[in-house]
C-alpha cells in the first residue's frame, strides 16, 4: 500500500517538467516527516507553504500567500498525526485552485498511508462533497502543488480529533447559523487566518464576525490550543466599539439584525488590596510641584496619573496582593491616562502564593516565558487572557518594553477560588451547643402590670426579682449549631465550597409563645432549637408547656373609667431587697368580685386591698375589649 500512495503523490507532482526532479524530492521527504515532524502533532515541508500551526488535538495549514493568489511551481507537503486510539477530522475552509482536467495543474491530495486511502485531488472543478471529512486513521498525508496558473487563493485546511465532531472552520461566520445557541470547537491557529471581527468582550460582537478569531479576541479560548466555543445569537445594537484584546484589534462596526455573545466564567473583576512597587516616580514639575507616581496610583479605576517606575530605574515591576488566593484567568491594562505619553507596550506575569517563590507565567506551551502585548496608547485599554489560569494570591507585571517611560494603570479579572470538600456525615438533629449568658443579671426590672404563678405556670419557683424584662438581659453569647432551611424556602444558594454553619442568635422579639421570661438554663432547661413548622412534637428539647395561648397580656389602656366603676391599687410585697410591685387592677362593676375571691369576703375599701392574699399571683390581665 505504501507503494500505491507513492505512485498517486508522484503522478500528482509530475506533469510539471520543471519541477518534476523537486517533487520527487518533497514526495519522499514529505513520507519521512513522521520522525522529523514536531512532537507527534505533525510537520511540513516544502517552498508552498503558508500559515501553518499543527497541534496534537487541533490545528491550521495553508497554502503560501492566502488568501492572495499562490504563487507558480511550488509544493508543501504536511503530516497530520493524532494521539493513539484517535482519528482525524478535517474541515476545508477554503480550496481555490485554478481548475484543469484531472486538476492536474493545481492540486490538493490527501492520502492515509495506514490504510493506502487517498482523498483527491481537488481543485476549482472539483471541490470536496463535504465541509468535513471523516477519516479512520491517526495518521493523514496532505499534498499541495502546483504548476503554471494565473489565479486561485490556494486553500485553507483544519483538523481535530474525532474526539471532536463538532469542528468548525476558521472561516464559519455568524451569520452561518441560525439557532439562538451555539456550541462547536475551534482549532488551533485561526488567530492570524485573515477575517475581520467587530466589537468587544463586554458589549459582544457583530454576527458577520469571523467565530473562531473572535473567540480568541474575548479570551475564550488560546489561538495556540484552540477549543469548545458555547455562544448566543442575540439582538444586534447600533454601535460596536474596538478594542484590542489577546493580540488582536477587532473593528469599530455598525448596526446588525444580530451580534454573538460568548459564554465565559469566571470572569469578574478582583479587588486588588494593595499594591507595591520596585519604585515610584517623585515628578516635580516646571512650577515646582510636586506630583507622587505611587503604587496605589496602579488601579485601573484611579482618576488623574497612574504608577510610573522612577525614571532609569531598572528592572521595574508592580505587585499587586489580592488578599487571598484567587483564581486569575485575564487582565487589563493602561498607560499613564494624563498629559505624559507613558504606556507599557510588552510585559512578563509571575505569580506567588507567599510573596517569596514567584513562578513566571508560561501559558499552554510552557517552554518559556510568556509575553504578553501591551498598550499603543496610553489612553486606551487592553486585555489580554490567562489560558489555562493562575491560581495565587500575590501578581507581579514586569514591563519588558515602554514607550517613553514605564507607566500602568492595571485590573486582574477571574473568581473566587472553589474548594472541594467530602460531604459532612449526617449531624444529630439537636446540636448540644446551647446559647448561654454571658453574666448573671445585675439587676430586675420589674414588668408592670404582668404577675405570675410559678407553681401553675409550671416552671421552677422563683424569687420575684427573678421576673424581669427581657430588655434588661444582658446580650447572650453565640454559640453555632446546624440550621435547617424552611420547606421551599429558595434564597438558600449552593456555593462553591462549605461554610460553617451561620452563628443565631435568639432575640426577645423572636419567641413565638406568650411566655414572659426565660428560664434559667442551670435550672435543667435547654434552648428550643425550632428547625422548621414542620417538626414534630417531642423531637427537640423544649422549654416546659407555656401559657395559655389565649387570653394574652395585655398593658393597661388610659381610658375614660365609666360613672359608678373605680380601680383599686395592690402591692406586692417581695422579698428583702426588691421594691413594691404596684399595678391597677381591672375596674369592677357594682356586685363583682374578683377573680378567686369566696362570696363570704367583705369588698376592698377604696384605695387599698382589705383581704389578705386576694390579689395572688396567679394571671392577671384585662379581658378583651
Amino acid at each position: 500500500m505504501m507503494m500505491m500512495v507513492v505512485m498517486m503523490m508522484m503522478m500528482r507532482v509530475g506533469s510539471g517538467a520543471t519541477s518534476g526532479a523537486l517533487a520527487l524530492v518533497l514526495v519522499r521527504r514529505c513520507l519521512l516527516l513522521g520522525p522529523l515532524g514536531l512532537r507527534s502533532a505533525g510537520a511540513q515541508d516544502g517552498n508552498g507553504c503558508g500559515h501553518t500551526l499543527l497541534t496534537p488535538h487541533s490545528g491550521t495549514l495553508s497554502s503560501k500567500n492566502y488568501p492572495g493568489t499562490y504563487p507558480n511551481h511550488t509544493m508543501c507537503c504536511w503530516r497530520l498525526q493524532a494521539p493513539a486510539g484517535t482519528s482525524l477530522l478535517l474541515a476545508f475552509g477554503d480550496v481555490d485552485l485554478e481548475p484543469s482536467e484531472h486538476c492536474a495543474h493545481s492540486s490538493l491530495l490527501l492520502t492515509d498511508t495506514q490504510t493506502g486511502t487517498a482523498y483527491g485531488p481537488y481543485c476549482r472543478n472539483s471541490i470536496p462533497s463535504a465541509p468535513l471529512l471523516v477519516t479512520n486513521s491517526s495518521t493523514v498525508t496532505v499534498l499541495f502543488n502546483t504548476t503554471s496558473h494565473r489565479s486561485g487563493r490556494g486553500i485553507l485546511l483544519s483538523y481535530a480529533t474525532s474526539q471532536h465532531p463538532d469542528l468548525v472552520s476558521c472561516l464559519v461566520r455568524g451569520t452561518h447559523y441560525t439557532q439562538e445557541h451555539i456550541s462547536v470547537y475551534c482549532p488551533a491557529g485561526c488567530k492570524d487566518i485573515h477575517g475581520d471581527i467587530w466589537g468587544n468582550p463586554s458589549q459582544g460582537y457583530r454576527d458577520t464576525s469571523v467565530l473562531c478569531k473572535a473567540a480568541v479576541h474575548a479570551g475564550v479560548i488560546a489561538d495556540e490550543l484552540g477549543g469548545q466555543v458555547t455562544l448566543s445569537r442575540e439582538k444586534g445594537i447600533t454601535l460596536y466599539e474596538s478594542a484590542f484584546a489577546n493580540g488582536l484589534r477587532s473593528k469599530r462596526g455598525s448596526l446588525s439584525e444580530k451580534r454573538l455573545i460568548f459564554h465565559k466564567a469566571c470572569d469578574d473583576v478582583l479587588e486588588i488590596v494593595a499594591f507595591n512597587a520596585s519604585s515610584w516616580w517623585h515628578e516635580v514639575d516646571m512650577l515646582g510641584q510636586d506630583r507622587a507616581w505611587v503604587a496605589e496610583r496602579a488601579a485601573l479605576g484611579t482618576t488623574g496619573h497612574s504608577w510610573a517606575a522612577e525614571p532609569g530605574a531598572k528592572a521595574a515591576w508592580l505587585e499587586l496582593d489580592l488578599g487571598t488566593r484567587r483564581n486569575v484567568t485575564g487582565i487589563i491594562t493602561k498607560g499613564s491616562s494624563e498629559q505624559h505619553n507613558y504606556y507599557v507596550t510588552s510585559y512578563h506575569v509571575s505569580s506567588s502564593r507567599d510573596r517569596k517563590n514567584w513562578r513566571p507565567y508560561r501559558g499552554s506551551s510552557g517552554q518559556e516565558d510568556k509575553v504578553f502585548e501591551g498598550n499603543a496608547d496610553s489612553q486606551g485599554e487592553v486585555s489580554n487572557a490567562f489560558i489555562p489560569p493562575i491560581v495565587a494570591r500575590y501578581i507581579r507585571v514586569t514591563p519588558q518594553s515602554w514607550h517613553q517611560s514605564v507607566a500602568l494603570k492595571v485590573a486582574l479579572v477571574g473568581c473566587q477560588l472553589a474548594r472541594v470538600h467530602a460531604p459532612r456525615p449526617n449531624v444529630p438533629s439537636v446540636s448540644k451547643e446551647v446559647l448561654e449568658p454571658t453574666s448573671r443579671p445585675a439587676s430586675c426590672t420589674p414588668i408592670s402590670g404582668i404577675a405570675l404563678d410559678p407553681e401553675k405556670a409550671g416552671y421552677p419557683k422563683l424569687e420575684s426579682s427573678q421576673v424581669c424584662s427581657l430588655q434588661s438581659l444582658p446580650a447572650p453569647s453565640l454559640s453555632s449549631f446546624p440550621m435547617a432551611p424552611t420547606p421551599g424556602d429558595l434564597s438558600q444558594t449552593h456555593l462553591p465550597e462549605y461554610a460553617e454553619p451561620d452563628l443565631v442568635q435568639v432575640s426577645p422579639s423572636s419567641q413565638t409563645g406568650p411566655c414572659t421570661f426565660k428560664p434559667l438554663l442551670e435550672e435543667g432547661y435547654t434552648l428550643p432549637l425550632v428547625l422548621s413548622h414542620y417538626d414534630i412534637p417531642g423531637k427537640h428539647h423544649e422549654y416546659a408547656e407555656p401559657l395559655p395561648p389565649e387570653p394574652e397580656y395585655a398593658m393597661p389602656f388610659s381610658e375614660p373609667e365609666p360613672i359608678g366603676m373605680h380601680r383599686s391599687t395592690c402591692s406586692i410585697a417581695g422579698p428583702a431587697g426588691c421594691s413594691l410591685v404596684q399595678y391597677q387592677t381591672p375596674a369592677l362593676r357594682p356586685g363583682e368580685l374578683p377573680a378567686g375571691v369566696e362570696q363570704t369576703g367583705s369588698p376592698c375599701s377604696e384605695g387599698s386591698c382589705a383581704w389578705p392574699g386576694r390579689c395572688p399571683l396567679a394571671h392577671v390581665y384585662h379581658e378583651a375589649l
